[in-house]
């Protein structure tokens, strides 16, 4: 089994959420092609990095127009540098 290991304080995100087909108010269809690109990801790996505020498993918010997206093996990735990620989505409850 072969997996992508990022280095250099490098980190590897999931661009591979399901095409989501969006309707406007007046039923207007908009592909997923046209619709705007999101700049959320789960991490799915990252390199050795000192003090990181995020782990394995959470899901990040990062810089438009950074990292490399590449395909590997079917699947859809983004290697990113661990400075360009700008925050963490956390779950929190509702007051």
């Amino acid at each position: 089994m072969k997996e992508l290991q990022p280095i250099n304080q490098n980190v590897l995100l999931s661009l591979n959420e399901a095409p989501k087909e969006q309707k406007t108010a007046s039923g207007i269809i908009i592909p997923d092609s046209a619709a705007e690109k999101k700049n959320i990801a789960k991490v799915l790996a990252m390199s050795n990095v000192e003090n990181s505020e995020i782990r394995v498993g959470d899901t990040v918010l990062y810089k438009s127009f950074s990292g490399n997206e590449t395909e590997f093996e079917g699947e859809k990735y983004l290697l990113i540098q661990y400075a360009d990620i700008l925050a963490k989505v956390v779950e929190t409850d509702e007051i």
